[in-house]
Order: structure tokens, then C-alpha cells, then sequence
């Protein structure tokens, strides 16, 4: 429990733009679930827990895969979606694929996150992720990780990078090339 508490207060210190308070709130008001789909006229949002997300993750083939954990109240991880999308672009024929996995509440999705994806007109795979228990998921996605957003996986077969940070274009870009090599 008190590792949970901190891994919470990690994440909402990381992202200034929401306050703990309503999100510590709302992380104790959700439930688990595999997979779900929301949908609306505009478009299917996916919601995973860890079971479900894990696959999405750790595919075994011949592309590079970029995941990008994110949310709409985390000011670093806006602004560097651009650089996800430019990614996603840009590389798509060169077998990339870019998974956006957002951390948005649940009760966030039809008033936040859903217009955010349509205001930004973003292009990449977007999935939600609605898993409240944090010393499962956390370690595994990667055991350095402190909970902070944004965090980054890039991955091809055997070969797997993880980063805690926010990223410049170039940056991005650069820490890609190394996979396409």
C-alpha cells in the first residue's frame, strides 16, 4: 500500500497541470478489466488492463515498435506528441509501428481524452490503460521505471530501450535510427 501511494504522488509530481488530490481520488474509484471497447461516433477507444496491454507491448516480428505512455493533464507528454505522430509518419513504410498508451482516468475519456485524439487529429494507435494496481504493472512494463510520465519503450526483437523523459524531435528520432540499423 504505501508503495502504491508513492508510485501515485511519482507519476501526478512528474505532470503539473492536475492536481494529486482528484487523481488519487479517481484511481481509487476504478475497477479492472481486461479489454473494452468505448465507442461513439467518432471513433473505437480501446481500454486495456496490464493483461491485455502486455501483448501490445512485447510483440515478437520484424517491426520497431514505439510506445509512448502519456496523459492529457501532463504538460510534457503533449507537447511532445508531435513527435510520435511526425514518428508515425514518417516511418510507417519502413516498419514502425507507434502504440500511444493513455493514462487518462476512465471518467476522462468521452469528456477529455476523446476530444483531445480529435482535436490534435492524431493519427497513431491509441489505447487506453485502466489498471489501478501499480506494483504489478509498473515493474513490469520496466523495473526502473518510477511511475513518472512520459515514459517511452522502443523495441525490436530482443532489443529494448526504456526512457523516463520527454524527448526533443531529434532526439526521438535518434534514439529510433538505433533500431533501424
Amino acid at each position: 500500500m504505501k508503495y502504491s501511494v508513492i508510485i501515485i504522488l511519482l507519476i501526478f509530481m512528474s505532470c503539473k497541470n492536475e492536481t494529486a488530490k482528484q487523481e488519487v481520488a479517481d484511481a481509487n474509484n476504478e475497477k479492472e478489466q481486461s479489454v473494452t471497447q468505448i465507442t461513439n461516433s467518432d471513433f473505437d477507444l480501446k481500454v486495456y488492463d496490464y493483461d491485455g496491454l502486455e501483448p501490445l507491448i512485447n510483440k515478437k516480428d520484424e517491426k520497431v515498435h514505439v510506445v509512448n505512455f502519456w496523459a492529457t493533464w501532463c504538460a510534457p507528454c503533449v507537447k511532445e506528441l508531435p513527435y510520435f505522430e511526425t514518428i508515425n509518419k514518417d516511418y510507417k513504410d519502413k516498419d514502425v509501428e507507434v502504440l500511444l498508451v493513455s493514462l487518462d482516468f476512465p471518467r476522462n475519456y468521452d469528456t477529455k481524452l476523446k476530444p483531445f485524439i480529435k482535436k490534435h487529429d492524431l493519427k497513431s494507435e491509441i489505447v487506453a490503460f485502466d489498471d489501478t494496481d501499480q506494483n504489478r504493472w509498473i515493474p513490469a512494463i520496466n523495473e526502473n521505471w518510477t511511475g513518472a510520465l512520459p515514459a517511452t519503450i522502443i523495441y525490436k526483437g530482443d532489443k529494448r530501450q526504456f526512457y523516463e523523459k520527454s524527448f526533443t524531435k531529434e532526439e526521438l528520432e535518434n534514439e529510433l535510427k538505433q533500431f533501424l540499423k
